[in-house]
């Protein structure tokens, strides 16, 4: 069910701590951690503690866990000095978008020039 853990989800499995992951801010409605293949000097995921297959489904279901999840994704930025120099925010929504893990979550990516990252 929607909003709820999912016994096969990876990311499910990093929110109960049945799964190590190098966190790196945690509230008590998201985490957040490094990803395991950076494509970018700061790579880091936020998460919904809350089980959702994707951004769209979190945003019309959990509206303001969805507006936590972009919060974090900005105090990340800060934390990890990127904002002043730029940072993007990405949700890939669907395998055609590159979406492997099908719980929502955010991608904060910087530390490089990011103009030719698509």
């Amino acid at each position: 069910m929607a909003g709820e853990p999912q016994a096969d989800c990876l990311f499910c499995k990093i929110v109960a701590g049945e799964v190590p992951a190098t966190i790196v801010r945690e509230t008590e409605t998201t985490v957040a951690f490094r990803d395991i293949s950076p494509q970018a000097p700061t790579h880091v995921l936020v998460i919904p503690k809350v089980h959702y297959a994707n951004a769209g489904e979190l945003a019309a279901a959990e509206p303001r866990i969805a507006g936590e999840v972009l919060s974090e994704a900005a105090a990340v930025a800060a934390d990890e000095k990127v904002d002043a120099t730029g940072y993007r925010i990405i949700f890939n929504t669907g395998p055609g978008a590159g979406q492997t893990v099908f719980h929502a979550h955010a991608h904060v990516l910087g530390g490089r020039d990011l103009q030719r990252l698509v």
